[in-house]
């Protein structure tokens, strides 16, 4: 006699997956669109876009987590999909001049953090360390994020609001701030692991 199961569901397809797919189809988009700069119209779709990807940021934890819909394939994605928006604008702002002079050290802190930590993390893995998320870290993608939308609007924005590229700058700055301190936190941890591994 056969038994027939019953088929799993598969996870890759549930909610909390489906809006981290949505943010890293949202990079090249955003990327896309800024490469019109001048164009008034493609940076607020460019900014729609992006706001509406970095609330998926949010959602996505906060679905896989009240409705059970964590899986190692949202894992694994939802930090990649955040470092490749983050660093996709980040470089396509840089191209266009929005980000110039020493605003440009800010950027560079905040890719080469993004970097480190992907390597300390993939790194840990292989010691069955997980790297959690600080409070720290969470204000700083925050801030990040608000920054980067502020500065997507560029010259569109300071139609709107006057100030708007000088308010965009302070909080990348900031955001480049907590950067630094939650880099040297991971990196802290991960050397204390690294050490104990040796011996």
């Amino acid at each position: 006699m056969n038994v027939v199961l019953p088929r799993r569901r598969s996870t890759a397809l549930n909610l909390a997956n489906l809006l981290t797919y949505g943010r890293l189809v949202a990079v090249p988009v955003v990327v896309a669109l800024l490469f019109w700069p001048q164009d008034e119209t493609a940076r607020w779709i460019a900014v729609a876009v992006f706001v509406v990807a970095a609330i998926t940021d949010y959602l996505d934890g906060y679905v896989a987590r009240t409705y059970a819909q964590s899986s190692a394939l949202g894992r694994m994605l939802d930090p990649i999909a955040d470092k490749l928006l983050v660093a996709a604008s980040l470089l396509m702002l840089c191209a266009d001049g929005t980000i110039r002079g020493w605003s440009l050290w800010a950027a560079i802190v905040i890719l080469c953090r993004e970097i480190l930590v992907s390597g300390l993390r993939e790194y840990l893995a292989e010691l069955k360390v997980g790297v959690p998320v600080s409070r720290v870290a969470k204000w700083k993608t925050g801030v990040q994020l608000v920054a980067l939308g502020v500065l997507i609007a560029g010259p569109a924005g300071e139609r709107v609001l006057p100030g708007n590229l000088t308010l965009g700058l302070v909080l990348l700055w900031v955001a480049a701030a907590l950067t630094l301190y939650t880099g040297y936190d991971y990196m802290r941890s991960g050397i204390r692991h690294v050490i104990d591994d040796e011996r």
